[in-house]
Formats: structure tokens, C-alpha cells, sequence
């Protein structure tokens, strides 16, 4: 039996910290050098924080979160149903990092189809944890200390911060608006970039250029003409393109989306985004991929294999079987991809009414979830505050949760921090929702009219 012999190996390892400084009693020694990397500095504040939350404190109808409240087709739940309880155990496993065997190879056919190339389905295609990842990927991929980044304003926030974090600066150009003839109400077709200020923005330091369309805040479809002019800066100046078309199939009035790897030299040079979430109506699967050339793609492969690694395989799986139905019913009046923008025309319609009826000036959408409001004529509810900070659509838009019950987002909250102040009376309403939730936003808005008539 051994003896314990002097003092215990806690007590001694007590007394070590005592004698440097360190307190017995908080067992804690307290770190002084800074811990946060300086890349995070600056970014660490997110608009979906804070709106998420005032929404759920507040809110009885929220328009402001791009996600439906509907569920997704019968035929996507069901292929998740059979790929979850299926014989097929390894459903429950790993599968290939890049993308589930399945994903890639329907993906490879459908958007070959779509871009005339013969896609690769193991060089060609990357699955993602949502586009979210998939723009990670991209930004750490391709760009470098003092990399410039083209921005079109407004856009979808996080690219901003993704540039800076990768060691990039980012560069904005903004699209802007021209009213329309004859009173009528504007399109979101009216936000135009001015084809000499966006050349003006492209230089020897120019990386890459990030485009979304349709776009997300306005819903705005880039036209063949518009694509070609970046197409053609893209070409002279060797330019990236990262292609955000997440909303590709949420177009409407007979619009066309035209992807822009399909142009002149342009394949060789972008990368697309796609979006099972917006594609199928499942935003919390988190499906996303890539498709562009292997001397790109093996790129974002080498983040994605250093970072997130795998996608879930049971969603994989039910999105694969999702496509390879979409693909036989390509362009008949049973897809799914036909079905879902006629529906939210009609609900994009129902919005644009109940906005209009009430004083909100709606921008009429060509495409997304997404319909934007001028709130000019509702100041004298929320008085303007001279030199105040914090942008007037941010204050209205806390205001009408707080004392309306209706959740919209900020538009200024799509811009850098410079222009927010150029685009601060308009705000961000979703319209994939149900009929129901539309319904109950509508009477909040014909009350609030009411109220403003007969105060």
C-alpha cells in the first residue's frame, strides 16, 4: 500500500498559480491579449439578428424573412420520407464530399441541358451547405489580400462581409432607379446600372464580380442586354464572375432568366449558385451547389474539403429525385418549376394591391420572394430624426413591428455602409407565404389606413 508522502498534487499546482498571480479562487487565469482576428472586426453585426428577434417579440404577421410558409411538394417530402426509413442504410452515412453521387449526376444533366455544355458530374458540380457555404467557398477560393470584389447594390448582405473576411475590398456599384412615365407604378426592370460608372469600377486590381439575379432585395431580372455589358468588362478586363441565381426559377410576366455562363467567354469564368431551398421550397434543408469549370471548381472544392466537408446525404438524396422528376416534366405545365412562379405571381399581385391601397408605393418584381415598398408617404408616423445614425427605413421598420405587428426588412440594410442613406425610404416585404398569412397582413395595413384617415 503506498504512503502519501508532503503536500497533494492539487495543492501544489494551487500554490504555482497563487505565486503567479493567478486567483485560487476563481480557478481561472484571464487571458489579456485579444482574441477576436482582426478579419472579424467590423462584421459582426447582422441584420437578421436583430430583425429575427424584434420579429418573434413583436410580431403577428412577418413578411420580412425570405422563407416560405408553406411546405415544400408532396413529391419532395416524400422522396425524403423513403431515403429516410428506406432499406438503403447508408442514406444515414457519409457520402462522397463533393455531393452525393445521385445530386451531382442530375445536376451535371439538368443544368447541361440548360448552359449547352457537357458537364462533368464529378468536375463540374460541388454540393454545398446551402449557397450561403457555396459563397464562402467562393469568396475564400479566389480572393486575396487587397483582391477587389465588384458589389451590386443593393445586395444580399453577407457578400460584403465574406469579401472582407477573405482579405478583400469590396467595391459597390448601385443600380438606380428611373421613374416611371404616365404615373405608373415602378418595376424593379427601372433600377439600371449606368453601363460608364459600372467600367469605371473595373481596374487591374478587379478580381471578381458578384451577380445576383434575379435580385435579391428588388426582384430584379438582368436583361440579355445588361448581362452582355458585364459579360463583356468580365472578358477585357479577365474578370471573375460569381453568379448568385438562387431565385433562377421565381420569374414572372413572361420574363426570362438568362444565365450568364451561357454568354460569350463567359463559362470559362463563372461560377453559378444554385439553391435547393428556393428551388423546391425547403430553405432549412440547406442544399446548394456549384457549376462551373474544374479549373475553378477544384478550388472551392479545396475549402469545402478544409471546412464543412460533407452535406447531409438524406437531403441529398430526396433533392436528387426531386430533379431527376423535374427533368422528365421539363417545361410541361405539371413541373414544379412551372406551378410554383405562377403561384407567387398571384400572391406577388395580392401584396402589390393591399401595399398600393394603403399609400406604400410598390416596385412591381420581375422575379424572387421579394417586393419593395417606398414608404415616403408614412413620415408623419415616423417623424424623421435630423442627424440621427441609424437609417429612416431601419427606425420604420422597428416602429411598424413594434406598434403594427407587420415584419419587413430595412432596404438600406442591402447597401454599404456609405449609400445606406441614398435608399433609406423603401422598405423589403416577402410575399411566399400563405394565403393566410397575406390575408392577415393585408388587414393590419387596411387598419393602419384607417387609423391615418379618421385619427
Amino acid at each position: 500500500m503506498l504512503r502519501r508522502v508532503g503536500p497533494s498534487l492539487r495543492h501544489f499546482l494551487l500554490e504555482r498559480k497563487n505565486s503567479a498571480g493567478y486567483s485560487s479562487h476563481s480557478g481561472e487565469a484571464k487571458m489579456s491579449r485579444p482574441v477576436q482576428a482582426r478579419r472579424l472586426e467590423g462584421i459582426d453585426k447582422n441584420i437578421w439578428v436583430e430583425f429575427v428577434k424584434l420579429a418573434a417579440t413583436y410580431s403577428t404577421v412577418n413578411l420580412g424573412q425570405g422563407f416560405p410558409d408553406f411546405p415544400p411538394p408532396d413529391f419532395l417530402k416524400e422522396a425524403f420520407v423513403r431515403a429516410l426509413s428506406g432499406e438503403n442504410h447508408m442514406l444515414h452515412q457519409y457520402t462522397r464530399a463533393f455531393g452525393h453521387p445521385p445530386l451531382v449526376k442530375i445536376l451535371a444533366q439538368f443544368f447541361g441541358k440548360l448552359l449547352g455544355q457537357d458537364l462533368d458530374p464529378m468536375t463540374n458540380v460541388m454540393v454545398t451547405v446551402g449557397a450561403y457555404q457555396a459563397l464562402f467557398c467562393c469568396f475564400q477560393a479566389f480572393v486575396d489580400d487587397g483582391n477587389e470584389v465588384i458589389i451590386i447594390e443593393p445586395f444580399f448582405d453577407c457578400y460584403e462581409p465574406m469579401v472582407k473576411m477573405a482579405g478583400g475590398m469590396p467595391v459597390f456599384v448601385p443600380l438606380r432607379p428611373k421613374a416611371p412615365k404616365d404615373g405608373k407604378l415602378m418595376s424593379s426592370a427601372d433600377w439600371q446600372l449606368d453601363p460608364a460608372e459600372l467600367a469605371s469600377k473595373f481596374s487591374e486590381r478587379t478580381k471578381a464580380i458578384v451577380l445576383n439575379s434575379p435580385n435579391n432585395p428588388l426582384g430584379k431580372v438582368f436583361s440579355r442586354g445588361e448581362l452582355e455589358v458585364i459579360a463583356d468588362l468580365c472578358v477585357k478586363h479577365d474578370v471573375l464572375c460569381i453568379s448568385d441565381e438562387v431565385y433562377e426559377w421565381l420569374v414572372y410576366d413572361g420574363k426570362e432568366h438568362i444565365r450568364i455562363a451561357s454568354l460569350q467567354g463567359m463559362w470559362d469564368r463563372t461560377v453559378i449558385i444554385g439553391s435547393a431551398g428556393k428551388t423546391f421550397s425547403a430553405t432549412g434543408w440547406k442544399v446548394g451547389w456549384t457549376v462551373g469549370p474544374n479549373r475553378l471548381l477544384q478550388h472551392l472544392c479545396t475549402v469545402h474539403q478544409n471546412s464543412v466537408y460533407h452535406c447531409a446525404t438524406v437531403a441529398q438524396e430526396a433533392v436528387a429525385q426531386g430533379f431527376q422528376r423535374e427533368l422528365k416534366l421539363y417545361g410541361k405545365p405539371e413541373s414544379y418549376f412551372v406551378q410554383l412562379p405562377k403561384e407567387l405571381q398571384q400572391k406577388r399581385d395580392w401584396l402589390i394591391q393591399s401595399l398600393d391601397a394603403v399609400g406604400m408605393k410598390p416596385i412591381i418584381p420581375e422575379g424572387t420572394y421579394f417586393l419593395v415598398a417606398d414608404i415616403s408617404e408614412f413620415k408623419s408616423d415616423v417623424p424623421d430624426v435630423p442627424d440621427s445614425d441609424e437609417p429612416y427605413d431601419s427606425r420604420f421598420a422597428k416602429w411598424m413591428v413594434k406598434n403594427k405587428g407587420l415584419a419587413a426588412i430595412p432596404l438600406s440594410a442591402f447597401y454599404c455602409g456609405a449609400h445606406k442613406n441614398n435608399y433609406n425610404h423603401f422598405i423589403r416585404f416577402c410575399f411566399a407565404k400563405e394565403e393566410a398569412t397575406l390575408k392577415a397582413a393585408n388587414d393590419i395595413l387596411q387598419k393602419w389606413k384607417r387609423e391615418k384617415t379618421n385619427p
